[in-house]
C-alpha cells in the first residue's frame, strides 16, 4: 500500500478515535455537557459541528496562500461564523424545536477551540482533500462522542431513545441525567471506559512485545 493511500486513512482515523476531540484531547466540552441530555439534540449539534469543520476546513485550504499571516485567526473565524450562520438559520428553517432547545449553542461553535485548532495546525498547511479528510474524521469524532452521551443520557434519564419509550411506564427515571450534573458523569464513564480499552490493548502489545523477545532469546 503506497502512502497516498494511507494518509488520508490516517487523516480520518486521526480524529476518530487516536485524538478524538472530546474523549481525548478534551475539547468541545461545553455543548458536549450541555446539550447531550437527548439523542436528537446530540446528532443536531453534531450535525451542524460536522458541516462547520468540513467547510471551514475546506475554504481555509483553499485560500491558504491568500491569507495574510498577520490576519490569519481573524480570517478563520470568520470564515468559521459564515458557516455557523448558515447552519443556525437551516437548523431553525428545518427543525425549529430543536434550534430552540440547543438556544445559544449553536452560534457558540464559533468558539469551539477544535475547529479553530484544526484551520491553524491542519487546514492552512495541507491541500483540499486532505483537509476536508481530516475535517470529516474530527467531526465524525466529536459526532461520535455526543451521540454515546446523548444515549446515556436519553435512555437513563426519559426511559427512551429518541423519543421511543423502552422500558414501559413502571420505569423510574433517572432525573440527575438530565440535568448539567449527568453530563459530568456520563463524560467520564465514558472516560474511564476508553481508559480501560486502552491500558488493555497495552498490556496485551507488552505481552506480546515479552513473549517475541523470549523467543528471539531462545532462538
Amino acid at each position: 500500500m503506497s502512502a497516498t493511500d494511507v494518509a488520508p486513512r490516517d487523516d480520518l482515523l486521526r480524529g476518530l478515535w487516536r485524538e478524538n476531540p472530546v474523549l481525548v484531547q478534551m475539547l468541545g466540552l461545553c455543548p458536549a455537557l450541555a446539550v447531550t441530555n437527548t439523542v436528537e439534540n446530540s446528532l443536531a449539534m453534531g450535525a451542524a459541528t460536522f458541516f462547520v469543520v468540513c467547510g471551514s476546513s475546506v475554504l481555509v485550504s483553499l485560500l491558504r496562500k491568500l491569507i495574510p499571516h498577520e490576519v490569519r485567526i481573524s480570517t478563520y473565524i470568520l470564515i468559521i461564523a459564515t458557516f455557523v450562520t448558515v447552519a443556525d438559520m437551516s437548523l431553525a428553517a428545518l427543525v425549529p424545536d430543536t434550534h430552540k432547545a440547543l438556544g445559544a449553542f449553536i452560534a457558540l461553535i464559533v468558539v469551539n477551540c477544535m475547529i479553530l485548532g484544526r484551520q491553524e495546525s491542519f487546514a492552512s498547511k495541507q491541500p483540499v482533500g486532505r483537509s476536508l479528510v481530516d475535517a470529516m474524521g474530527t467531526g465524525f469524532g466529536f459526532m461520535i462522542a455526543l451521540l454515546l452521551m446523548g444515549t446515556v443520557r436519553e435512555v437513563l434519564g426519559y426511559g427512551s431513545f429518541l423519543e421511543v419509550p423502552l422500558f414501559g411506564p413502571d420505569y423510574e427515571p433517572w432525573v440527575v441525567m438530565i440535568l448539567p450534573p449527568g453530563g459530568f458523569l456520563t463524560l467520564g464513564l465514558l472516560l474511564l471506559a476508553l481508559n480501560a480499552v486502552q491500558s488493555r490493548r497495552a498490556r496485551k502489545a507488552a505481552s506480546a512485545g515479552e513473549i517475541e523477545q523470549t523467543v528471539r532469546r531462545a532462538a
